[in-house]
């Protein structure tokens, strides 16, 4: 009996590992890419393009920025990156990340570390790092319940918190291509 194969062939040429991921296989037009094809809310918003993984990375960013204007520039590229395996793994929406349970949450982690090391952070972020993301993400999500996704103001603030001291951010979709250019375009400004 053979071993199924456990790699993926990108456009990069690179073959990662998804069992053992290597930084060394990972590229960030590959992660670009690939999340600009991905579709958030399972595709199931409003507009000509579905919302990409990869704007709503730069709806984060463009977040943490704004909550911490002093923030690190490592730090932001964590929040550009914080989704960064869904280019090998896809968007699971959240309760669908809960039904399928910790060995998921666990293949996600060892490739977000993989990630991080090959852009230059630590593999583990700092809590109030890993916090500040995560606070930036969840109001990226209440926005984009409600311009794109058909939640009610009200449903939105129930699921993903009420918005204090942050201004709305505008959402309107991107084609693929679009948001793959912005991404990249970001990216590059922190390695500057």
């Amino acid at each position: 009996m053979t071993t199924p194969r456990a790699w993926q062939r990108m456009l990069s040429g690179r073959r990662l590992d998804l069992l053992d991921p290597s930084p060394l296989d990972i590229e960030i037009e590959d992660i670009a890419h690939g999340l600009s094809r991905q579709a958030r809310w399972n595709g199931q918003t409003a507009g000509d393009w579905a919302f990409s993984v990869a704007q709503h990375c730069l709806v984060v960013e463009q977040l943490v920025t704004r909550l911490r204007p002093d923030a690190d520039a490592s730090w932001r590229l964590a929040a550009l990156l914080h989704d960064a395996p869904e280019y090998v793994i896809g968007d699971l929406i959240t309760p669908f990340k809960a039904a399928v349970g910790l060995d998921y949450r666990d293949f996600e982690a060892r490739l977000q570390r993989a990630v991080h090391i090959r852009f230059g952070l630590p593999p583990e972020l700092p809590k109030a790092v890993v916090h500040l993301v995560k606070r930036a993400d969840r109001l990226s999500a209440f926005f984009e319940a409600v311009a794109l996704a058909g939640f009610s103001r009200s449903e939105a603030e129930r699921l993903f918190g009420r918005p204090r001291g942050i201004e709305a951010v505008t959402i309107e979709p991107w084609p693929p291509t679009e948001a793959k250019a912005r991404f990249m375009e970001q990216f590059e400004r922190f390695c500057r």
